[in-house]
């Protein structure tokens, strides 16, 4: 960190020493720190036109629109495609339009378009495709749709290649390679919300409007928000913007589908990252994951009161059932692990799976796995009505690119299909090869020590003794938010504590008061740990220091503050 520049910071915004200290430490350079902590649309907002084929794109849709087109929108079974469908749905009613909805299964479709999507389309009457968050790496789909005469629009922001552009009306994706507009960043509900700027700009152009006045994008700033977030894409430029605004229109519950989501899920005001990334989305994921690909989709795109409660107690049901499977699949990787980690110690990635286990959850598992053994995950399942081929998903650490081990291993016809980036990555591979995929990873993450360990460090934001925790200190900290990718929540150490009135909370979490040697005390909760070794030195009443960011403590009322505990170690 700068201590010049976090001087200077605090100085030019008049503000205490720990804001700019933060911003210091976020690389947030004097004239970019008043946009920082006051993202807003007007400052941050793209020129649609800069993006390429974002100007054909508008026309195509607007020109379906007014003709009265019978359109499709193609979404992904995630919440970036479920929201970004939504807001195309939105806008397509305010015109007096309807969007016939498709959604794959992840289980008999996978990812992305194929040749049996689009003719099934074709077969509903569409007479045009709209992709969201998907799209521009479906080659064989598209050219089927060039054959049977449907006509597409790709609206996507994943990674694609120049030698795999295909020929369709329009392709607006920020990663395609001859795409000027810097937004590579954004989510696909980002790059849907620029979509509709350029149609209300378009029509306005040509003088048409509905009955009832061009539709309002900025309703349905909760949905960008929301894809923003849970999409993990990197929270700055104009992401702080959709992020900031998005989560004070997430609060009025506008959006009749959140609304019943919110209810079902006992939140009376949604209004923070937590909220969207750790409550939201899960359940709006859990369709996709091991029910109703559909759901989510029709849920954020209704207005009907009676049909978003029954959407979103499905949907919340179904995440109870998710958090089910999950449990049970990470309990026998665990198993997998320890076992393989007993013989060897060293491994520089870890590979494991099972007949059942099912492809909605293994990411997650994968992300667990990642997260308490410090090291790149692949987690893969296959039968028990899944079909013959076997389907694994991975994470990875910082310093190991896990999507250029997925795709060596593709090209060495071990795999077939595999990519993704650094750190996560897909694959499809023949089961019976996995103990065979084991070694060739196994082999190419020898010598990873150094990164390794480097994954296992934290970034400390400063110090604090338990009576400094306190809510003054959260309302600055939370000047420098929204966190999330890219934005880390700031991190405080608490030296030399013990635990006090230590409690079993759930399956497995502990809550209990850090007492420091001063005496002074704040309340503090750590997830996961009860039957490990950090639960143990909890109850026992050990001398610790931990790891931890500030959180509300809305069971104990306005202005009170815990220590979510990030990690612990014996003082």
């Amino acid at each position: 960190m700068d201590e010049a520049l976090a001087a200077e910071h605090s100085r030019r915004l008049q503000a205490p020493d720990v804001v700019g200290r933060l911003l210091s430490a976020r690389g947030v350079k004097l004239d970019e720190a008043q946009l920082f902590l006051n993202p807003t649309l007007k400052d941050l907002f793209p020129d649609p036109s800069t993006f390429a084929d974002m100007d054909k794109a508008a026309e195509v849709i607007l020109d379906a629109i007014v003709s009265g087109k019978k359109v499709a929108v193609f979404a992904d079974y995630d919440v970036d495609g479920g929201t970004s469908s939504a807001i195309l749905s939105r806008y397509f009613r305010a015109w007096g339009r309807e969007l016939i909805l498709y959604v794959p299964d992840r289980l008999t479709e996978g990812f992305g378009p194929t040749p049996f999507a689009f003719r099934a389309l074709k077969d509903m009457g569409a007479d045009l495709v709209v992709t969201v968050d998907c799209g521009a790496a479906a080659i064989e789909a598209l050219k089927t749709a060039n054959e049977i005469g449907l006509d597409v629009v790709v609206m996507d922001h994943h990674l694609m290649h120049d030698d795999l552009m295909p020929s369709i009306l329009a392709l607006v994706n920020p990663n395609r390679p001859d795409d000027k507009s810097g937004h590579g960043f954004l989510a696909a509900a980002g790059v849907v919300f620029v979509l509709v700027a350029a149609l209300n700009r378009l029509a306005r152009k040509r003088g048409i409007a509905p009955e009832g006045g061009l539709p309002d994008p900025m309703k349905w700033l909760d949905l960008a928000a929301l894809g923003t977030l849970c999409d993990m894409a990197p929270l700055k430029g104009v992401n702080r913007a959709f992020v900031t605004r998005g989560l004070a229109c997430l609060e009025r519950l506008e959006n009749a589908g959140l609304k019943a989501l919110a209810e079902v899920a006992g939140i009376e005001a949604p209004k923070s990252v937590y909220h969207a990334t750790f409550v939201l989305g899960p359940r709006l994921n859990a369709g996709g994951r091991i029910g109703d690909p559909w759901t989510a989709a029709k849920l954020l795109a209704t207005d009907d009161r009676a049909e978003a409660i029954q959407l979103a107690e499905k949907l919340n049901f179904q995440n109870q059932e998710r958090k089910e499977v999950e449990a049970g699949i990470q309990k026998a990787a665990i198993e997998q692990v320890e076992r393989r980690l007993a013989m060897q110690p060293d491994l520089g990635i870890l590979v494991v799976g099972g007949e059942g286990w099912h492809p909605g959850v293994i990411g997650i598992v994968a992300g667990r796995l990642k997260e308490k053994y410090h090291r790149p995950a692949i987690v893969v399942g296959w039968g028990e009505g899944l079909g013959p081929v076997a389907r694994g998903s991975g994470r990875s650490v910082p310093g190991v690119n896990l999507g250029e081990l997925i795709s060596g291993a593709a090209k060495s016809g071990l795999l077939l299909s595999g990519g993704g980036h650094a750190m996560a990555a897909g694959l499809s591979m023949d089961p019976a090869r996995l103990d065979e995929l084991l070694v060739y990873l196994e082999e190419r993450t020898q010598g990873t020590t150094r990164e390794l360990a480097e994954a296992r460090v934290l970034e400390i934001d400063g110090a604090l003794s338990p009576g400094a925790a306190t809510g003054e200190l959260l309302d600055l900290v939370e000047r420098i938010g929204p966190f999330g990718s890219n934005a880390p929540e700031p991190l405080f150490a608490v030296p030399n504590v013990r635990a006090a009135g230590a409690r079993r909370v759930g399956e497995n979490h502990m809550a209990f008061d850090m007492v420091g040697e001063d005496g002074s005390r704040v309340r503090a909760i750590a997830f996961r740990v009860a039957d490990g070794p950090e639960g143990l030195a909890i109850q026992r009443g050990d001398a610790i220091h931990v790891a931890g960011r500030l959180r509300p403590d809305t069971w104990r009322g306005p202005g009170k503050v815990q220590i979510e505990v990030a990690d612990i170690s014996l003082a």
